[in-house]
């Protein structure tokens, strides 16, 4: 069992930045990758980034490559997701959730969810 607690969420202005941060508890967390989605009023939940348990390969939607960084440490059971140069459209609520096996940016892949930080950015 692997419980995810998302903080870091908040307020900002376009081109600004924010570190979202997702903690586990759970002695396997290590063993499970872990992905951000976000989703936004109206719209289904999408694929932001995801990391492997050992962190060694990232992933992430085109939408914020080069933009965003996923990292993790083990030994804290914390995920992070760097934001930078924020746009509007990145306004939403930000969920950390960790899987096992499967395609990294597959909803249905993930077991267990947090309950979701909100992020606006404004213009």
């Amino acid at each position: 069992q692997v419980q995810l607690v998302e903080s870091g969420g908040g307020s900002v202005q376009a081109g600004g930045s924010l570190r979202l941060s997702c903690a586990a508890s759970g002695r396997t967390f290590s063993t499970y990758a872990t992905g951000w989605f976000r989703q936004a009023p109206g719209k289904e939940r999408e694929f932001v980034a995801a990391v492997s348990g050992s962190a060694g390969s990232t992933y992430y939607a085109d939408s914020v490559k080069g933009r965003f960084t996923i990292s993790r440490d083990n030994a804290k059971n914390t995920v992070y997701l760097q934001m930078n140069s924020l746009k509007p459209e990145d306004t939403a609520v930000y969920y950390c959730a960790a899987g096992r096996g499967g395609s990294y940016n597959y909803t249905p892949n993930y077991t267990y969810w947090g309950q979701g930080t909100q992020v606006t950015v404004s213009s």
